[in-house]
């Protein structure tokens, strides 16, 4: 039995004429369809070459063509390796440095900066913009539609995310094949999900949530996706009166509540709304209940393993509470320290054990086993705790990971860039409550003797060196950093200090 994720979701698509996509602009796609678009896109990648121990990487906007090239990339034997539009190139140049993709697909505005990386790291250059045209899909037009998709075993690679790193360096989280089928399989059957549902789509689709949780459960059950280019809230609204599920961050449901048409009658039709990528305000979700009658099922994954635990589709979903691991999923509370297993509402590092946890970071054998206990369970660097009925809750973050609008921002990587701008003499990024993103980014910084160097001149200095969302929301200025007696920064009392900063909504 091959495990390849394509087959094990979407086995019999060629012949299955039911709608799996309908667009922003209404036209539609047939499982089918999709399966003929993927057809040609992976026999244009096997004509070049391209086949198992390969990688195609992906910096592209949201459409139905680059959703088929992940699924081609699959078909081939390769493995996928989405990248944030938003990301500079400096960031982009590691990233292909490091995975040494065979070919690599972008919009026409990086293409000149992807052709001058790939002239230095390898790898052929396509494009595909965000209406679906470009010389990928130029090429592989007068291609067959069937394609035999190349059989896979389940530990071998299916995708590589990355995901930063304390250091600053970003680290490849290699997933295979088993990761992605048993993480969909297990979301189809706990959140009731069938082919008669139909999914707002409105995420992006280069990382877990919007690609693997939205596209491959659909893809299990054969529902349909209303897929839509960005999110929109009123749009969104509109289309619950033909839709049954939402999957959505945080700040999605927090703009929506902002909105005078989101009632019960609105919501009418739809079964489910998910949340996950950042924590969900316990105001939110007891918010959205008084509104729509609804009550947001929150879940809790990360890059490295998909989805952990979920609220229950049946029973009470309790806010600020991520759930029970999913099937198969252990979790355990251990001391971050000594690795102790720790009691009932004790606080300590998650660790998770089971058929979704990743193989390891791509090319970091040191820094794989330094991530892993010796009985097989993976540390998270999330702080949580179990109450008596085992319910999850997350706590907080070791390593000051920011989580903001369900991307994942290490302060390090920011602290590094400010540090050089002149001017400043050292600086501290923490996050803080951030009513519509959940954390906001803030940096904390100490001017050197004699400087003048003020918020805007940091945030211009900034923008052209990370991606937008990595970027401080406020830069605060400070004599000096709390530090304890061994002279580490207390990010504690920043976070405590600037607690308020955004309580106006001015952020």
């Amino acid at each position: 039995m091959t495990w390849n994720l394509y087959d094990r979701l979407l086995a019999g698509a060629a012949s299955d004429q039911s709608i799996c996509i309908e667009k922003d602009n209404g036209a539609t796609l047939s499982y089918a369809d999709l399966a003929a678009l993927s057809g040609r896109i992976a026999n244009l990648l096997a004509g070049s070459g391209i086949g198992p121990n390969h990688r195609v990487a992906a910096k592209v906007e949201k459409s139905v063509e680059a959703l088929a090239l992940y699924l081609a990339t699959l078909r081939s034997g390769a493995a996928y390796l989405p990248l944030n539009t938003a990301y500079t190139a400096a960031e982009t140049e590691y990233f292909i440095r490091d995975a040494r993709p065979t070919l690599i697909v972008c919009g026409p505005r990086d293409e000149a900066d992807l052709r001058a990386i790939a002239a230095k790291a390898g790898g052929r250059v396509e494009t595909l913009d965000e209406q679906g045209h470009g010389s990928l899909i130029d090429a592989a037009a007068g291609l067959a539609a069937d394609f035999d998709t190349v059989p896979r075993a389940k530990d071998d690679l299916a995708a590589i995310l990355y995901t930063s790193g304390t250091t600053g360096r970003s680290k490849g989280a290699m997933l295979t094949h088993g990761n992605l089928v048993s993480n969909a399989l297990t979301l189809v059957e706990q959140w009731r999900y069938s082919h008669r549902d139909i999914l707002i789509h409105a995420l992006p689709i280069y990382h877990i949530h919007g690609l693997f949780v939205a596209g491959n459960v659909t893809f299990a059950a054969r529902a349909r996706m209303l897929f839509m280019q960005k999110f929109d809230g009123e749009r969104i609204l509109a289309a619950m009166d033909r839709a049954t599920v939402l999957m959505g961050v945080p700040t999605f449901y927090v703009r929506l509540l902002q909105s005078a048409n989101l009632s019960k009658i609105t919501t009418a039709n739809m079964r489910l709304f998910v949340a996950g990528s950042a924590p969900l305000l316990a105001e939110t979700h007891r918010d959205w209940k008084d509104r729509t009658g609804h009550e947001i099922l929150e879940r809790y994954g990360m890059t490295e393993t998909g989805m952990i635990a979920s609220n229950p589709y049946d029973g009470p979903r309790i806010p600020g509470s991520v759930g029970h691991p999913l099937p198969a999923v252990e979790i355990r509370i251990a001391d971050p320290e000594s690795g102790a297993i720790l009691s009932t509402d004790e606080v300590g590092m998650i660790e998770v054990k089971g058929p979704n946890v990743f193989a390891g970071y791509w090319n970091m054998p040191d820094k794989t086993a330094a991530e892993f206990r010796l009985d097989g369970f993976f540390i998270t660097g999330d702080l949580g705790k179990r109450d008596a009925r085992g319910c999850l809750y997350i706590v907080g973050r070791g390593k000051d990971l920011i989580i903001t609008g369900g991307f994942n921002v290490y302060p390090k990587e920011i602290e590094t860039e400010i540090d050089a701008i002149p001017g400043v003499s050292e600086s501290a990024v923490v996050g803080v409550p951030h009513a519509d993103f959940g954390e906001g980014v803030t940096a904390a910084v100490v001017r050197s003797n004699g400087s003048a160097v003020d918020e805007r001149s940091i945030l211009e200095a900034l923008s052209g060196r990370l991606a937008k969302f990595k970027q401080p929301k406020r830069v605060i200025f400070v004599d000096e950093l709390p530090r304890n007696t061994m002279g580490k920064v207390q990010k504690n009392l920043l976070r405590e200090r600037f607690a308020d900063v955004y309580s106006a909504k001015t952020g």
